[in-house]
Parts: C-alpha cells; sequence; structure tokens
C-alpha cells in the first residue's frame, strides 16, 4: 500500500494518513470566492489589451503616407486613418469573440466586451458622412464629436454588451446595476465614454486642427482610451 493514495467516492485524492492531496486542496481553494468579490478568473482581458497597439501603428502610418501622397485633406483618406487608429483593434477584438463562439467557450464578460465594440465599429462612418453632408466644419470646434465617435463609439457598444451581459447573469435589471457599478471594468468604461469628448472639445478650442492625416491619426490615438477597461479587467484579474 505504502505511500500511494486512494480515490474516495467523491473522486478526491486521499492519502493513507486520511489527508487531502496539495492539488486536491489548491482545486478547491481555487472554487471559493471572497463575499462581494466579482469572480473575474475567466474574463481574458489580457486578450484584449494586445490588439490596441498595432491598431494606433497602421493608423500613424496611414496617415503620414497619406500625407507624403498628398492626400492631407482627404475624406477618405480621414475615413480610414480614424478607422484604423480608433477601432483597428476593435476588428482584432471582434475575431477573438468569434473565434471564443466557434470553441464553444463559457461566455465571458471580456467575450461580450468584443462583441459589443464590433457592432459599434461602423456607427461613427454614418455620423461622419452626415456631418460632411450637413455642412459641418469636420476641421474646428464643432467636429470634435466625429474623432470622439472614431475612437469609442465601439467602446459605448462594448459598455451595453457588458451590460445586457450582465443582465443576463444576474437575472433582473436591479441586480444588473448593482453588479455594473461594483464591476471595475464597466466603471473604467463608463469614466472613458464621458471625460474624452471633453478631452477633445479642450483640444479644438485651444486651436488644434485635424488638417493633416498624421494629425487626425494623433487626434483619434489620443482620444482612443478602450484599452484602460482590459487594462483594468487584466490587473483585477491578476491580482485580486
Amino acid at each position: 500500500m505504502g505511500f500511494e493514495s486512494e480515490k474516495t467516492s467523491e473522486g478526491a485524492a486521499v492519502s493513507m494518513y486520511g489527508e487531502k492531496s496539495p492539488e486536491k486542496e489548491d482545486e478547491e481553494a481555487l472554487e471559493v470566492n471572497e463575499p462581494g468579490e466579482e469572480a473575474l478568473e475567466g474574463e481574458e482581458f489580457s486578450e484584449l489589451i494586445k490588439y490596441t497597439l498595432p491598431g494606433y501603428i497602421i493608423g500613424l502610418l496611414a496617415g503620414i503616407f497619406l500625407d507624403w501622397q498628398g492626400y492631407q485633406r482627404s475624406p477618405v483618406g480621414q475615413w480610414l486613418v480614424r478607422t484604423l487608429a480608433g477601432e483597428g483593434e476593435s476588428i482584432f477584438e471582434g475575431i477573438y469573440s468569434i473565434k471564443q463562439r466557434f470553441r464553444k467557450a463559457e461566455g465571458t464578460m471580456a467575450e461580450a466586451y468584443g462583441w459589443g465594440k464590433l457592432f459599434g465599429l461602423a456607427i461613427p462612418w454614418f455620423i461622419d458622412l452626415g456631418s460632411r453632408l450637413a455642412g459641418v466644419d469636420v476641421y474646428g470646434v464643432r467636429g470634435f464629436y466625429i474623432p470622439y465617435f472614431y475612437a469609442l463609439s465601439d467602446q459605448i457598444g462594448a459598455n451595453i454588451s457588458g451590460m445586457l451581459f450582465l443582465k443576463r447573469k444576474e437575472g433582473s435589471w436591479n441586480a444588473a446595476f448593482g453588479s455594473y457599478f461594483r464591476h471595475p471594468v464597466m466603471l473604467a468604461s463608463l469614466a472613458v465614454i464621458t471625460l474624452v469628448p471633453l478631452g477633445l472639445l479642450g483640444a479644438r478650442f485651444l486651436g488644434f486642427s485635424p488638417t493633416t492625416q498624421t494629425y487626425t491619426a494623433l487626434e483619434t490615438i489620443a482620444a482612443n482610451l478602450c484599452w484602460v477597461p482590459p487594462v483594468v479587467g487584466w490587473y483585477v484579474e491578476k491580482y485580486r
């Protein structure tokens, strides 16, 4: 018999002294959450963080290239640059969510977050086109909201999608709102959505104008703080 462990009826490893193996104790410890804490272990926000920087780089390079080609004020050029710099990560995050569905993985906040960003992708295109057709000065103070929507319409979609995820998880809107205002990722997302337009408006008042594609890229990159909520989620997931 020696020191070999036997399986109990519950499948727990028990030594000859009747003690549970360290492996089993570690597994049980992982199953216990402290009261009042949100279980974020399965919410793989670290997967979402790595998608932001490529969008920034591609958008900036596109702006520099278009300026070099003489398309400093091309509306199509601005659409492309803002889409890449402000929403490039949304495409990758949407692909992440699609992969999760194909894997039939258990639904998580990170996946819901990615779906919301993907669905919000095209909204700023219509806002931009409608504003130009309406005669709005897209380079002046009145056009401050255009880079905002390019940078954060996907974030708004992610916030809504996250709220719907909490509703399905909690079973009622009251409980969902309670979880929303305790969830660090949702609170970080809300802060980004509400504070960024103030910064964009202030910059336009101070005289900034995206008169080149490079400036367009830099303005959109500065407004695109979509990386903040996933970083908060990653930090909480890692250290809580």
